[in-house]
């Protein structure tokens, strides 16, 4: 028979029952907290980072370009006559003032002759001319002779000797036309008429061609968008100008593939634009002394524009290009980064000009930006670390 509880034993029994929960919630509690899956901290990125540099920048422009000689003569006959002799190896080098065609020379060896004699008799002339000049003046002076007749005398001793020496002059230089000799040193073509043809105003007059090319001139085109953005820069296309560091030079590529060794200077550039093509002829003058270029060949033209002095450049992997335009991220000194907008300018190499937006020795983030938002805290690599990645991209 169970007795009813009084109250001190009810007010026990309620608070071990409390106990007992509390005791149960506490081992539940300390069973979870041990058990739980622990959250991983966020992992903060590893980036590389580069201080953003200043360097002299080359900028050039490339172009289609076609070489000419510096000098292109054409050898011409200049008196009529058949051909008689050619005394030159076509395609060989030959001097200035070489003979190099015989025309024939009978019929103007026969009309100096005629008028040298021709002279031979006005000098006799001449001299009686003069014998009768000595006469009239003691007789004018007397009276003896009137003015007419010492005018008369005067005339015929002033003309006697003149017009036959121009003839003879005259008769002896197309005389000389017929030896055909080289007006220049260079390299000659082939002969474009053969011997026994009839040369001269009545037949051909073109014999040969001949061309120096110990210096060449290459010729190429420029647009007028090259023109505007080279007075931005303030440089004058084919002009030198002392003031500056650089001249405008020119490389060229062979058929081969390789460079020229040589490099050309730009001293020439047309002051007017063809409306036709919409752009203008620069050339430039390059040395030539083993005669490897060739006149008339087609050639890859590198032309420095400009020299960028001091700019601000950045490699082009660390570039990011979106619609809204050019960015890079920047490390600050508290290792958060910032999106950083920039406006670009010339390309060269793997590297590109910054016009404005960085300032040279901020921290520039070259590789792991991929998972970057602004604000957000990086580490920074090290060079170990730089080193296994370098050697991993080897090694693929």
């Amino acid at each position: 028979m169970k007795y009813p509880l009084n109250k001190k034993e009810l007010r026990f029994k309620k608070k071990k029952l409390l106990y007992a929960f509390i005791c149960i919630v506490l081992v539940v509690g300390v069973y979870w907290i041990l058990t739980r899956e622990k959250q991983p901290a966020p992992d903060i990125p590893v980036v590389s980072v580069m201080p953003v540099e200043q360097q002299n920048v080359e900028i050039f422009g490339e172009y289609v370009g076609r070489i000419r000689a510096q000098q292109f003569v054409e050898v011409r006959a200049r008196v009529e006559g058949f051909l008689e002799n050619m005394l030159f190896e076509e395609g060989t080098y030959v001097s200035r003032n070489q003979v190099l065609f015989v025309i024939d020379q009978r019929q103007y060896r026969a009309k100096a002759d005629k008028a040298r004699a021709q002279l031979k008799k006005d000098e006799a002339q001449a001299r009686k001319a003069k014998r009768d000049l000595d006469r009239i003046k003691p007789l004018y002076e007397q009276n003896a002779a009137s003015q007419l007749d010492l005018d008369n005398a005067v005339a015929a001793y002033e003309t006697a000797v003149g017009m036959s020496q121009a003839d003879l002059d005259q008769a002896e230089q197309e005389l000389g036309y017929t030896i055909v000799r080289s007006p220049i040193s260079g390299h000659i073509s082939e002969r474009h008429v053969d011997l026994g043809t009839l040369v001269g105003s009545g037949g051909k007059s073109l014999l040969a061609t001949i061309v120096k090319s110990d210096t060449v001139l290459v010729d190429f085109s420029m647009t007028a968008l090259d023109y505007l953005k080279s007075k931005e820069r303030n440089v004058n296309i084919g002009q030198k100008d002392q003031n500056r560091s650089w001249q405008p030079t020119v490389t060229i590529t062979l058929p081969d593939n390789t460079t020229y060794p040589f490099k050309g200077l730009v001293d020439f550039a047309e002051p007017q634009v063809d409306p036709r093509t919409g752009t203008f002829s620069v050339r430039a003058e390059m040395p030539n002394p083993d005669h490897v270029l060739l006149p008339g060949q087609f050639t890859k033209v590198k032309a420095l524009l400009d020299v960028r002095e001091n700019a601000t450049v950045v490699p082009q992997k660390a570039l990011i290009i979106e619609k809204g335009g050019a960015y890079v991220f920047v490390m600050r000194k508290d290792s958060t980064v910032e999106r950083r907008f920039i406006e670009l300018g010339p390309e060269f190499g793997n590297h590109v000009v910054v016009e404005r937006g960085l300032v040279p020795n901020e921290q520039l983030v070259t590789e792991g930006y991929h998972k970057l938002n602004p604000g957000m805290k990086v580490h920074v690599a090290s060079a170990e670390t730089n080193e296994k990645k370098q050697q991993t991209t080897t090694a693929k």
